[in-house]
């Protein structure tokens, strides 16, 4: 005969709407912390590789005492013309990077920027606008802005959309906007701009021609990679570093990873919110259990065994994980898009890490589960009569 179960997890968590809607918001809670935890730390790495991912390059020569890319010295450019050398070496070129502090064009207040100075006619990056605007850079004292940037230029690059002049000034000398490009903004500076090694070096005037930031070495089609990189770092001095596009893209994310705190910090949140949420629900689940030890025990008196009243406390933190995990999510998707539109970092929400927290939270409220089922031990048949 067809015998229906009696939803009991369910109808105990509901009994009290006020605690069921208390545990609900204290589990989303959770969840909105690691989700915006893990969100910031991934704009870290992704927002400080842009640049990086662009690059017209395949290898990257630096400097051996480099950090990242807002701190990479300096190294001799006769480096690169001992690897164009190699006979897999199609070209090479250097780039010029330097952090510094620019008028705003709009508000006139001072804001950090990253200057990028390379051949016009051999784009550093693959970006579309380097090749339209390839003449625009050539002219003196012009550059070109990234409309990506953070901060108030809304105005600045309508204008420049519209082809009107816009000045601004860095480094006491007056320069022009010629043009716009995407690629956005980092934890490092506010945007960039791009311009000529010849314009680059008259804004800097303390830096060289021969003091080159990052070495672009490209090669011929069909060329060993493995095997090239190798040869020029035997071949080349010491004080230049010899990198792979991908491993000059680890080598910046590995920085803010290991060697800076804003890594740990957002990992340490993650961490923060996963214990936050255990101890949310293990509270729950151990008033709930508390409150209905004389049902358990009579439940015990019936003939149901431990595994079935088991079985209830654990359909009872399934529950409350998803219950949690829905607000969470949708309030975090709301939160990504509002932080985005502030900073135009690249916070958005992935499949992985959507589903990496829902399984977070389920781990999270089966501890919470196993630990408040210790008191079902307590439940006693005897204690009722």
């Amino acid at each position: 005969m067809f015998r229906r179960e009696i939803p009991l997890a369910w109808l105990q968590l509901i009994r009290r709407k006020g605690r069921f809607l208390t545990a609900i918001a204290g589990i989303a809670f959770a969840n909105i912390l690691m989700l915006m935890q893990l969100g910031f730390q991934n704009a870290l790495y992704d927002s400080n590789t842009r640049l990086h991912n662009q690059l017209n390059a395949d290898l990257v020569l630096l400097n051996p005492t480099a950090q990242n890319l807002s701190n990479l010295n300096t190294f001799p450019r006769r480096r690169l013309f001992q690897a164009a050398n190699f006979p897999q070496v199609v070209s090479t070129n250097p780039l010029y990077v330097n952090i510094a502090f620019w008028k705003n064009p709009q508000t006139h207040q001072d804001t950090s920027i990253m200057v990028l100075g390379f051949n016009p006619l051999q784009p550093a990056f693959d970006l579309p606008e380097l090749q339209s605007n390839a003449n625009t850079m050539l002219f003196p004292d012009t550059l070109l802005f990234d409309q990506g940037s953070r901060g108030d230029y809304q105005k600045a690059i309508a204008q420049i959309n519209q082809g009107e002049r816009v000045t601004t000034e860095i480094q006491g000398r007056q320069l022009v906007l010629g043009g716009l490009y995407r690629v956005g903004a980092s934890f490092v500076a506010d945007g960039s701009l791009m311009t000529s090694d010849q314009n680059f070096l008259r804004i800097f005037s303390d830096r060289q021609a021969s003091e080159v930031s990052i070495g672009l070495v490209s090669l011929k089609p069909g060329s060993n990679l493995e095997a090239t990189t190798q040869a020029l770092r035997q071949e080349l001095s010491n004080d230049v570093k010899i990198l792979t596009r991908q491993e000059f893209i680890d080598f910046e994310a590995n920085y803010w990873r290991s060697s800076t705190s804003i890594g740990f910090i957002f990992s340490l949140g993650v961490v923060m919110g996963f214990i936050v949420g255990v101890i949310i629900v293990y509270q729950i689940l151990y008033s709930d259990v508390s409150d209905h030890l004389p049902e358990y025990a009579t439940l015990k008196a019936m003939g149901y065994r431990g595994v079935y009243l088991l079985n209830v406390v654990s359909q009872e933190a399934i529950i409350l994980a998803l219950s949690g995990y829905i607000p969470g999510y949708m309030i975090s998707l709301w939160l990504y898009q509002l932080t985005r539109g502030a900073t135009n970092l690249p916070l958005l929400m992935t499949f992985e890490r959507a589903t990496l927290i829902l399984v977070l939270t389920v781990i999270m409220c089966a501890i919470s589960g196993i630990i408040a089922m210790r008191k079902l031990r307590s439940a006693d048949p005897a204690d009722i009569f």
